[in-house]
């Protein structure tokens, strides 16, 4: 499943066209990677952490993804920028989630961290290109 991720990430960069789905955007499709790999870490954390940590993480790492994908279908560019922001809201959470795993011992958060910050880059510059479009 990785292998299809890299290939779609790598085929929309190779073609600039205008997106036609949130899938065609550079920034989801990496915030979709990240959410796999917060899953793969989370799988070995403690049976407590259930309900607890193992949830937190889970349900704000799709939440970026999922922003992204509600925000591209909507019209007004007010709409568009409040999704990216909850999307931003949910990334910083996560980057919380990050540093406590890793301060708890629950796993190897290293591999996330440059992943994370690489989706922080892109939401910003596609949110600053949305409302400067509105200009």
């Amino acid at each position: 499943m990785k292998l299809g991720i890299e290939s779609r990430i790598q085929n929309s960069e190779s073609r600039r066209t205008p997106a036609k789905s949130f899938e065609d955007l550079v920034v989801w499709q990496k915030a979709h990677a990240w959410v796999l790999g917060v899953y793969r870490l989370s799988d070995s954390f403690p049976a407590k952490e259930n309900y607890g940590l193992t949830s937190q993480l889970r349900r704000a790492a799709v939440s970026i993804p999922a922003n992204v994908a509600e925000g591209f279908k909507k019209r007004g560019v007010r709409d568009k920028l409040r999704f990216f922001n909850i999307a931003q809201g949910s990334l910083e959470e996560c980057r919380y989630y990050l540093i406590l795993t890793h301060d708890l011992g629950y796993g190897d958060t290293s591999g996330l961290r440059p992943a994370l910050e690489e989706v922080s880059r892109l939401l910003e510059s596609y949110y600053r290109t949305i409302l400067n479009s509105e200009s």
